[in-house]
């Protein structure tokens, strides 16, 4: 029996237009790889056959709501789970439709891939280029453009090719190190688990053998020690009554027992006494395991405090100025006051100015036209009523992403990245 516990964890998205193809492609994934069970595929057969489909359509197995089954359209981030002796694969399936690119968004914002499906007889479309740009923005290393439906243009390599170009144009004004291109079938299989016998001609790797391959363990920083505190825990037990540890998910950087560290805002230093998992001490954690730190000494430290080295130390400020998504249905006001959520620190915060707003086709800058609307991309400052620690979202995707919350609605507006 084959133990998947200490495999690399990948985590993937999905983009692409309307119908392109993104659920059948993960259906096709999970049932070539055999990540299916048998009352799954027969209740997908059943759904095929009330459809009156002759074929048994695979994206069902990620369309879960009822209004994307009857419409046969994404709506939600859909997340999937299967292994392979290689890896493991978290998979977020998100939408097509222009207006639920804030969902996009949501799904790629942990993801280090991005897969993203064009169709082969419409080539590169608008949101190939805006879920393009959000992956470049969002700093996801590796983008993997699947040229889906090739059975539709007869397999043709041209088609193909020219899509290939077209992208590479687009894509030289995208800060994206690593970007594959993979001619598939995702309703019949073509080069998605196995190599397909209708392109001869393409001789690079299937889409599991890619997922599988990809080196993605440098894409964390393990430079820069942030320790972001969430809880403190203090057992207040006979066994444990002295036992003060501070909880929370590694965001960068190294940690081991006797480094030195340093508490932010505070100021105070210390020494790591121990580091705790649910499974037991460790030697030494980094990101993105959650950890329980001691401390030698007993210091002041709360929510939204960070532990960092005393001599390489983030950014701290209480203004800010960020890439901004616009993920709600009204329009940016700025005269409205949010609730800022950064790691585990929440402050109140305001929009001090808007810079441009960016062409998503483009990406030229457009400085007539500051009104934000939903899915608007925009370069604003924000000022915060205490400081935040941070570094450049290029730096470290934990400590440099943020996001805007309504502070009467308490509903998410806008995701950021800090330039």
């Amino acid at each position: 029996m084959i133990n998947f516990k200490n495999n690399e964890l990948l985590r993937f998205t999905t983009a692409g237009s309307v119908d392109d193809g993104k659920s059948t492609l993960i259906g096709r994934l999970l049932y070539d790889s055999k990540s299916i069970f048998e009352d799954q595929l027969e209740a997908v057969k059943k759904s095929s056959e009330y459809k009156g489909l002759d074929y048994v359509d695979l994206s069902l197995l990620t369309d879960g709501l009822k209004a994307e089954r009857e419409q046969s359209i994404t709506i939600d981030v859909a997340y999937r789970y299967f292994s392979t002796p290689k890896r493991k694969f978290i998979i977020a399936d998100t939408p097509g439709h222009i207006q639920y690119t804030r969902n996009m968004v949501t799904g790629a914002s942990t993801a280090n891939l991005a897969v993203i499906l064009v169709d082969a007889r419409h080539g590169v479309v608008e949101q190939t280029c805006r879920h393009s740009l959000i992956a470049s923005l969002l700093k996801i290393n590796h983008i993997v453009l699947c040229i889906n439906k090739m059975d539709l243009v007869n397999y043709d390599k041209e088609v193909y090719e020219k899509i290939v170009s077209d992208f590479k144009s687009f894509a030289s004004k995208l800060e994206v190190k690593d970007i594959n291109f993979i001619p598939i079938s995702a309703l019949l299989g073509d080069n998605v688990v196995d190599r397909s016998e209708n392109m001869e001609w393409y001789e690079g790797s299937t889409l599991l053998y890619l997922l599988e391959n990809v080196h993605i363990a440098s894409d964390n920083n393990h430079i820069d020690c942030r320790f972001p505190v969430q809880y403190v825990i203090r057992p207040q037990s006979d066994l444990n009554h002295d036992y003060r540890g501070y909880a929370g998910r590694i965001a960068g950087g190294i940690f081991k027992p006797g480094d030195e560290v340093m508490v932010l805002p505070s100021g105070f230093s210390s020494k790591i006494k121990s580091i705790d998992t649910y499974d037991g001490p460790v030697e030494e954690a980094f990101a993105p395991m959650s950890v329980t730190i001691t401390l030698e000494d007993d210091l002041d430290i709360s929510r939204g405090d960070m532990l960092v080295r005393p001599h390489n130390q983030p950014e701290v400020s209480q203004d800010v100025e960020v890439i901004m998504c616009w993920l709600n249905n009204n329009p940016l006001n700025p005269s409205s006051k949010y609730i800022l959520s950064h790691t585990s620190k929440d402050v109140k915060a305001i929009i001090k100015e808007i810079n441009y707003k960016i062409d998503i086709n483009t990406l030229h800058r457009i400085e007539d036209d500051k009104n934000i609307r939903m899915n608007d991309i925009a370069r604003m400052k924000l000022r915060t009523t205490q400081p935040l620690f941070y570094d450049s979202y290029g730096r470290n995707r934990n400590t440099g992403s943020l996001i805007l919350i309504d502070e009467a609605t308490k509903v998410t507006v806008a995701a950021g990245m800090i330039i």
